[in-house]
């Protein structure tokens, strides 16, 4: 998952009839995303982890393009370069990383890893931007590393998930670049069409690495299946809906539906696959989940 940071114009509270749309959308965004974390398990394996990027990104910019259509006036060559730096940041190494450690730990520690990327945000605006970062996020941050830490520890089946805990970290961390470049260099753009111009670039820049890695065996339609769900579903639409709850709800609040990514992460997980929820990753998804609702709330500001 992967949050723009865009900010759009508050629309009106929405009817009661409609009221029920935006916790079923969220609920709905959070299995989905959830699910990217059994998909990439299930297809990593055959593919390896570029070449299932490229389809990934490729797939889900085909979905958005008719939004990035719409907008291409607003495109001119000179943001193009912008946009290619953020298709690397924010969709080809993050996914790339995370399919990597799909290849090596079960999937809920990928889905509880990216529950860093909010609070990597803040650790971002305020290392590199000057923003407060106040005494709450700080404690949440160390509370969310301690988090990993603890993750990272564990061991499931007799193999050890540090390096998958620390590729899963690092894809959350340039999220977070990612996230502060899109507030300060793309405000005011629409989200989506800025999603589909990502997208575009990292499939364009991700191809010669997937030609060059593309696997020689034959693949499954089981594996096919999961990169295409990946693409069209988990990528493709799910940034729709994302980006219309940013439109109707702002981001702040869209922006919950990370409490429950690694929930739907882990139970699918379990449910479909038949992987094991240890006491390490209940304890550092306790953690994480824990510091991200903390370094949600509001930071105090002093009066002036």
């Amino acid at each position: 998952m992967s949050a723009s940071g865009l900010t759009h114009p508050h629309t009106a509270a929405p009817s009661l009839p409609r009221a029920w749309l935006t916790p079923l959308e969220l609920v709905a965004l959070g299995a989905i995303w959830g699910a990217s974390f059994l998909f990439m398990r299930i297809a990593a394996p055959a593919f390896g982890p570029l070449p299932l990027v490229e389809l990934r990104v490729g797939l889900g910019a085909l979905v958005l393009m008719p939004f990035l259509w719409k907008a291409r006036a607003s495109f001119g060559p000179g943001l193009w370069p912008k946009l290619a730096l953020l298709g690397v940041l924010n969709s080809a190494v993050p996914f790339a990383l995370f399919a990597w450690a799909a290849q090596r730990a079960p999937a809920g520690i990928g889905a509880i890893t990216n529950s860093m990327s909010v609070l990597f945000t803040a650790l971002v605006a305020f290392l590199f931007y000057g923003e407060r970062i106040g005494v709450r996020r700080a404690v949440a941050l160390f509370t969310g590393f301690a988090g990993v830490v603890v993750l990272a520890s564990g061991k499931t089946g007799g193999e050890g998930v540090a390096w998958a805990a620390a590729a899963g970290t690092t894809a959350a961390f340039l999220y977070g670049i990612g996230v502060n470049m899109v507030k300060r260099h793309l405000a005011g753009l629409p989200a989506s069409a800025v999603a589909a111009a990502t997208l575009s670039c990292s499939a364009l820049m991700m191809l010669p690495f997937a030609i060059a890695t593309w696997p020689t065996q034959p693949i499954g339609a089981r594996p096919w299946l999961a990169a295409a769900s990946l693409g069209v579903v988990c990528t493709g639409l799910a940034f729709a809906v994302y980006y219309r709850l940013i439109q109707r709800i702002g981001p702040a609040r869209a922006v919950t539906v990370t409490y429950s990514v690694p929930l739907f992460g882990v139970a699918w997980a379990w449910l479909l696959l038949d992987e094991p929820l240890t006491p390490s990753m209940l304890i550092a998804g306790t953690l994480i989940l824990g510091s991200v609702a903390l370094g949600q709330q509001p930071v105090a500001r002093k009066a002036s």
